[in-house]
């Protein structure tokens, strides 16, 4: 009986102490998956390498698939990693990882002659992409519609993406009709066209698609519209946007209406020198920051300094939202 007991407790306590391990290691992947995530969209793929390492261990196949755009894109090349993590990821029905996969035809490897070996061929991959694609698409979802779109190049998936709802087919599909696509009888119509989409993105979420209809308000003077829109995108975290808002707080560009607010400014100015995985912000930021601080108080950048303590306890980390695949 004894024995009994006290296997009984055994048991018990592992289940309660090991479910409280599991969530410890729960949590920890998942704020890996968070910063690693923050990260690559920074252009820091390497930074961001060993979190998406931690988070990809939990079987999470979103980790998986961005742990493997990691390393491909900091070799220039599928690697072998970089083939695992995708079919990781790909095995749990990840879109984006299928697709990537079906895609390595193109990729630098078969040059150089040292592709990885592969569950499945290219083509099958492909193939699979398209099955789950096409049924989630049935189901209403625009963003496998959209993924569809990149498989097949059919436009009609494309336009009903964008007529779904998905915020990034309705920036892209405005920028081709800003572009050219299509046809109109009056630059008037295409002019329509554009603004329509750019709006549903800018409503929908799209920082970039913010911009762009910002971009159409200001052209018919409508500031008032154009600085909501500038503020809008400047709070999602986007780069080009913080980097422009706070550009235009410094009195840049008065025409436009921003009232002056150097304290803003130099936070935002500020937060952007943090970019310095790409993009090309940073020296932007390097340059106009001390032309900023030239005109201010040190009463003034302590406040600044602040601010932005405040904003990235929360705000949404800076990124440059770029596509997904």
């Amino acid at each position: 009986m004894t024995s009994l007991k006290t296997l009984f407790f055994i048991v018990v306590t592992t289940l309660v102490f090991g479910s409280g391990a599991l969530a410890a290691n729960s949590e920890q992947q998942e704020e890996a998956k968070r910063k690693g995530i923050e990260l690559y969209n920074q252009f820091k793929a390497i930074s961001a390498l060993p979190y998406l390492k931690i988070a990809a261990e939990g079987s999470d196949h979103e980790s998986q698939y961005y742990l493997g755009e990691a390393l491909r894109k900091n070799k220039k090349y599928m690697t072998p990693e970089a083939q695992r993590a995708y079919e990781a990821s790909a095995s749990q029905g990840d879109l984006y990882a299928m697709i990537r996969l079906s895609q390595r035809g193109g990729d630098l490897c078969v040059q150089m002659n040292n592709c990885p070996s592969e569950q499945k061929s290219p083509m099958d991959w492909r193939k699979s992409a398209l099955e789950a694609a096409t049924k989630q698409a049935e189901m209403g979802d625009s963003e496998a519609m959209y993924l569809l779109y990149r498989l097949t190049g059919d436009e009609k998936w494309f336009e009903r993406s964008a007529e779904g709802g998905y915020a990034l087919s309705q920036y892209y599909l405005g920028a081709e009709y800003r572009e050219g696509k299509g046809f109109f009888l009056t630059p008037a119509k295409r002019a329509d066209v554009v603004e329509r989409w750019m709006r549903a993105s800018a409503e929908g979420g799209n920082p970039q698609g913010m911009l762009a209809y910002a971009a159409i308000q200001g052209r018919k003077q409508d500031w008032q519209t154009f600085r909501y829109w500038n503020e809008k995108a400047a709070l999602t975290g986007y780069v080009s946007a913080v980097y422009g808002y706070g550009s235009y707080l410094a009195g840049q560009s008065p025409e436009y209406g921003f009232k002056e607010d150097l304290v803003t400014a130099y936070a935002c100015i500020s937060w952007v020198l943090e970019m310095d995985g790409g993009g090309g912000m940073k020296e932007f930021a390097q340059e106009e920051l001390p032309q900023i601080a030239a005109r201010m108080s040190a009463q003034q950048i302590e406040q600044s300094e602040k601010l932005l303590t405040e904003w990235k306890a929360s705000r949404p980390p800076l990124s440059f939202f770029p596509d997904k695949l």
